[in-house]
């Protein structure tokens, strides 16, 4: 037991004992120090994880909305395109009976004046005809004869 060797190794063993004493405690801190940031890391990545599933939900629901709220708009349009087509469908026909109404005024105007035309033309031909009967003192026959030629060229006085 006296031996340097084994006074050697005792030592160096004392010195491995001291050295591992002081070097895990280090190494132990070390690791845990490492444990713990990695532990907060991992909080960290999962805080974040669930701010990104809380954002993603928070748009995908404003998605939703947008989209109802378009479907609503677009739906709205339909109502008022509709109304609108209605709305101008019952404006031209309105439009097309006053127009129609107008035109038959103006019609039944032309016919009143024609008849009065005609009736005027009537009365100047009979009154030419009478005035060249009396003027000439024409026998019955000739004045059966003049009414007859004063109606046969009545058509030719209308046109």
């Amino acid at each position: 037991m006296n031996t340097p060797e084994m006074w050697v190794a005792i030592a160096f063993i004392i010195f491995a004992v001291l050295v591992w004493k002081k070097a895990a405690g280090a190494i132990t801190g070390l690791l845990d120090a490492r444990a713990e940031k990695i532990r907060a890391e991992l909080d960290e990545a999962q805080r974040l994880r669930e701010d990104a599933q809380a954002l993603l939900a928070n748009y995908q629901r404003r998605q939703r909305d947008a989209l109802k709220e378009a479907e609503a708009i677009i739906a709205h349009a339909r109502e008022e395109a509709d109304r609108l087509r209605s709305q101008a469908g019952a404006d031209l026909e309105a439009s097309l009976k006053r127009r129609e109404a107008q035109a038959m005024d103006r019609i039944a105007q032309a016919e009143a004046g024609a008849l009065a035309e005609v009736r005027n033309l009537t009365v100047d031909i009979a009154m030419d005809a009478s005035r060249r009967i009396l003027e000439t003192g024409i026998q019955p026959a000739q004045a059966d004869k003049l009414i007859d030629q004063s109606i046969a060229e009545l058509p030719k006085h209308l046109h």
